[in-house]
């Protein structure tokens, strides 16, 4: 690969004043590059992820990312057409990007921000630690990744989300300091990514880094104003220049004297600062060292607030339930109550009628009051329930496929279950929105699912036929 001369000189300097070896690095530029899948941890338990991978990659001897959990490398192309893509089971990453999602640490009830969330693999890899419980604020400026990062928030089935398509600046009036975690994966020059996408090479020629040195200063600064004192950045990029990420952080640091360096335990593959460096307790990943792209990575916390700071919580939404709103309400219990067990119907029947928002024909159950999003563009504010049809004076709810990518199996009646092993045809069919054939059973709703795994609804008739419900925008070709 051809690279830029001055890119090569001051790598040169940058990594003989760290005290990195040159040995391999520009040659690692015409190594291919490596491949990563990430096993989403709130549908497959640890000792499940072998089997996940054997069935992804059979006949391949898949190694774990020393650096994430729940991450492994593969040499096999793109898992898009995998039933287990579609059911949210794994998201298809880049190893060297799952180090932030890993080192920020997020815990069940956190108010965690994603500044850059496009195209989603750290937000969604945050809302699995969160458990379904507590606020994920995924952000992305471009309407165009926004919708991607929707379509792959719904895909892992996340409920507990807002989606913003904004500047971070305008998220700084309605948000400050409401956020335990915030995480920023800023643009940047992409040097980590010249052997991935060539075109990298071409923008770092035309713009070089310093135009993303200082939107990369705007955007910590509105992290800082979103953090509760005692809250925590990340901040990462894909590119190697001290001018983007060492100098970024020393200068936000001088400007906000309250952080400190989280330091983390040696990982087999990162590089950690040594004391006496410019950023003691920041992280690198070299491609000529490391299996994965270049990466940095450090870690962040505000002991304490500035003059006039103060921390504010994220409004839950809870209306009681309005007597205008009472078929629709009923339509949306009953629905439920068709496809869930008791235990999980009751759980489900105090957050309809604590939190049921209608929006014209539509349902959703938010994730916060949208009164504190103010005029911010929302793409989407929690789960998307479904929307209402007329049937004589009542309504039925006509449910959307974000919400069967929800359900846990062991939530499901079994009666509403249609199982599917992973290799079986009629997964390829049902994803490709034929219709399927199945013993005869009650009319109504169920659950298509592979392994156990929910991919979306069906429409079971008495003779056993079932009408596809698979999204069409989302199906195979």
């Amino acid at each position: 690969m051809r690279l830029p001369e001055e890119f090569i000189n001051r790598m040169k300097d940058e990594l003989s004043s760290s005290g990195i070896s040159e040995d391999g690095f520009f040659e690692s530029f015409d190594a291919t590059p490596m491949k990563g899948i990430r096993i989403n941890k709130q549908k497959v338990r640890s000792d499940g992820y072998k089997d996940v991978m054997e069935h992804l990659c059979p006949g391949e001897e898949t190694e774990a990312v020393p650096w994430c959990d729940c991450g492994f490398y593969t040499s096999s192309e793109s898992s898009g057409n995998s039933p287990y893509y579609h059911a949210g089971v794994i998201y298809p990453q880049e190893p060297s990007a799952m180090l932030p999602g890993q080192t920020i640490g997020a815990k069940p009830g956190d108010v965690v921000i994603d500044l850059c969330a496009a195209p989603g693999g750290k937000a969604c890899r945050i809302a699995e630690e969160l458990k379904g419980e507590g606020v994920l604020i995924a952000n992305e400026i471009s309407s165009n990744r926004a919708k991607a990062l929707l379509r792959n928030i719904e895909r892992m089935g996340i409920p507990n989300v807002v989606v913003l398509n904004e500047d971070p600046i305008n998220m700084r009036k309605y948000l400050a300091g409401t956020a335990d975690r915030i995480i920023v994966d800023a643009p940047c020059s992409g040097e980590g990514m010249f052997r991935r996408d060539p075109s990298a090479v071409k923008s770092w020629e035309r713009y070089g880094p310093v135009p993303c040195s200082k939107l990369q200063d705007s955007i910590l600064e509105s992290a800082h104003i979103m953090l509760k004192p005692g809250g925590e950045i990340v901040y990462s990029t894909c590119t190697y220049g001290v001018l983007e990420d060492e100098d970024r952080i020393v200068n936000f640091m001088n400007n906000h004297p309250g952080y400190e360096v989280v330091p983390h335990p040696e990982i087999l593959g990162v590089t950690h600062a040594p004391e006496g460096s410019k950023l003691p307790g920041s992280m690198r990943i070299w491609p000529h060292i490391s299996e994965g792209d270049g990466h940095f990575c450090v870690h962040l916390r505000k002991l304490s607030g500035e003059e006039g700071e103060e921390a504010h919580e994220l409004p839950s939404f809870t209306v009681k339930k309005r007597g205008k709103n009472v078929r629709e309400t009923d339509a949306v219990l009953s629905f439920m109550k068709d496809i869930l067990n008791d235990d999980a119907y009751e759980k489900i029947k105090t957050r309809v009628g604590d939190a049921l928002l209608i929006r014209g024909e539509h349902a959703m159950l938010p994730a916060c009051d949208e009164k504190a999003l103010g005029s911010l563009t929302v793409v989407k504010n929690g789960l998307y329930l479904g929307e209402f049809k007329a049937k004589g004076r009542d309504f039925v709810l006509v449910p959307s496929n974000s919400l069967a990518l929800t359900l846990r199996r062991e939530d499901i009646k079994d009666s509403a279950v249609i199982s599917y092993a992973y290799d079986a045809p009629e997964l390829i069919r049902y994803l490709k929105g034929e219709t399927l054939t199945t013993e005869p059973g009650a009319k109504g709703y169920v659950v298509i699912t592979v392994d156990g795994h929910p991919l979306g609804f069906g429409k079971r008739s008495a003779d056993g036929m079932i009408k596809n419900l698979y999204p069409k925008s989302w199906r195979l070709l």
